[in-house]
């Protein structure tokens, strides 16, 4: 009866250490895990702090960006990544992010842009542009930090010529 006795308290004291650790762990990882909702990892989006995200936006050699839209707040500093995820080289299907400034025309933006190749398709002495990376190829990426424009909703597109009329989205700024 006794060796009954020190078998059932030996295995309810495992039961409960092995339950504490397996609670500490649930814990463990939530503490641990990266501060991201679930909203902004629909779009890509990760944020270390309020006053910091980061984005990230594909083009391919379809001429489409992996995503139509893109959201911040107001004021945030911005690290928005580039990945040119196809083959072909920069001057065949090369690919940028231009973020416009609103009101842009994009069509008029585009055709100007168009004959402005020693300028990674940015025209010369435009005021339309707030921000822009340079135009990469196939297998490339760029990386480009900003400041977050007044809340409102803005243009993006790829000013290679023609990629304009596919390759366009929306910025929007809360």
């Amino acid at each position: 009866m006794k060796n009954l006795k020190l078998a059932f308290l030996f295995l309810a004291t495992i039961g409960m250490v092995s339950c504490g650790d397996k609670k500490e762990e649930k814990e463990g990882i939530k503490l641990e895990s990266p501060s991201t909702s679930t909203e902004s990892m629909k779009t890509g989006e990760t944020s270390t702090d309020e006053k910091m995200v980061e984005l990230s936006i594909t083009g391919n050699d379809q001429m489409q960006y992996n995503k139509k839209e893109l959201k911040v707040k107001a004021g945030q500093t911005v690290k928005l990544t580039l990945t040119h995820v196809g083959k072909m080289d920069v001057n065949v299907m090369g690919h940028n992010w231009v973020l416009l400034k609103k009101g842009t025309d994009i069509s008029e933006f585009g055709n100007a842009a168009a004959s402005a190749k020693d300028n990674d398709y940015i025209p010369a002495g435009t005021d339309a542009v707030i921000t822009h990376t340079k135009m990469i190829g196939g297998g490339e990426s760029v990386t480009i930090e900003f400041e977050a424009p007044a809340a409102g909703t803005y243009d993006f597109i790829c000013s290679f010529p023609g990629h304009y009329a596919l390759m366009k989205g929306k910025f929007i700024v809360e």
